[in-house]
């Protein structure tokens, strides 16, 4: 049984790895950003992207996307003057027809929620649902999401105008936030050479290598990933010492005003298991607890008034932590 196991982790890899190989037509660098969404995905999590414009994160998610037979896909262009309806969907009455509803874009496999910092708090309420519960009310009824149903939304932290901060529960919901940055000089060449015209989609040629009931399979097989005793203990006590860092004495503790809740622990635990099956392995070692630990808890540490006025980042205080919490 357990080669079986190892042999069915094993495929998996391999339509991982072509996944990859088509995007990379598409996106030159940014391997370590397609790794961490691809984690992302077979966890069955959401994933918010952040970076300053033009870095390709748009691209990047529309090029997954279309490498996945028979998955749809939307794109939510997030506006100051959206409402909750333009996401969600509503009834409408006709006289013929009588009452019906009209599912809006979020009845979809992958949704892209582009700029989602633009949008009102009451449109980003409406999000919660459907990320959380991958269900929507619409008037009386409740209605089922795709499977599989991803939401990955971009935000731009230059902003200061016409933007809304993502509320803290909502933020929650993100399985990952990761940070896309810039290409190095030799793939900003690359860049410049491929991309002197801009392409639409159909020009990257991609091939659709991965189906929606694969990917339904792959979700499937990494909550199978064996997580030891030892790496589960190792998980609490990280998550621990973003709530009680006195205790682990994390230098940075003077600056988080909060940690992270249970929802931390077990996303941490399920992005170790993505990590172990890319890894081509069956079981959780706590390398794979640390590398996916900043994807997991920098929006879930919040900084006090201090932190922010330092300009302290999440991800220092995340590395400090990880010195310093020793594996049992």
């Amino acid at each position: 049984m357990d080669q079986d196991f190892a042999n069915e982790v094993k495929k998996h890899n391999e339509k991982l790895a072509k996944v990859k190989n088509e995007v990379q037509k598409g996106i030159t660098g940014q391997k370590e950003t397609v790794n961490s969404v691809l984690k992302c995905i077979i966890c069955g999590g959401h994933v918010l992207l952040e970076s300053v414009p033009g870095l390709a994160k748009t691209l990047l998610v529309r090029l997954i996307s279309e490498t996945i037979d028979g998955a749809s896909f939307q794109r939510i262009q997030f506006t100051p003057d959206l409402l909750p309806t333009d996401i969600t969907g509503t009834t409408v009455y006709e006289k013929k027809r009588g009452f019906y509803t009209v599912k809006g874009p979020i009845f979809a496999n992958f949704v892209l929620g582009d700029e989602i910092n633009r949008a009102p708090p009451k449109v980003q309420s409406s999000m919660l649902q459907a990320m959380q519960e991958k269900q929507v009310t619409i008037g009386k009824e409740t209605f089922d999401l795709p499977k599989p149903f991803v939401v990955l939304a971009t935000q731009n932290p230059l902003e200061q105008r016409g933007v809304y901060p993502l509320p803290f529960a909502q933020i929650d919901r993100f399985l990952f936030k990761v940070y896309v940055t810039y290409p190095s000089d030799e793939e900003e060449f690359i860049i410049l050479n491929n991309n002197s015209v801009i392409k639409t989609i159909a020009e990257f040629e991609l091939e659709k290598v991965l189906h929606t009931k694969e990917l339904l399979a792959i979700q499937e097989c990494v909550k199978k990933i064996q997580v030891s005793e030892e790496v589960k203990q190792y998980i609490v006590d990280l998550v621990d010492a973003t709530r009680y860092p006195a205790k682990y004495e994390i230098k940075g503790g003077r600056y988080m005003d909060w940690g992270g809740s249970p929802r931390a622990s077990i996303n941490l635990a399920l992005s170790a298991r993505a990590n172990a099956m890319m890894s081509n392995r069956t079981f959780v070692v706590p390398e794979d607890v640390r590398s996916i630990a900043h994807n997991v808890l920098r929006h879930r540490v919040g900084l006090n008034y201090e932190g922010k006025a330092r300009n302290i980042s999440t991800d220092e205080i995340i590395d400090d932590i990880i010195r310093n919490v020793p594996v049992i």
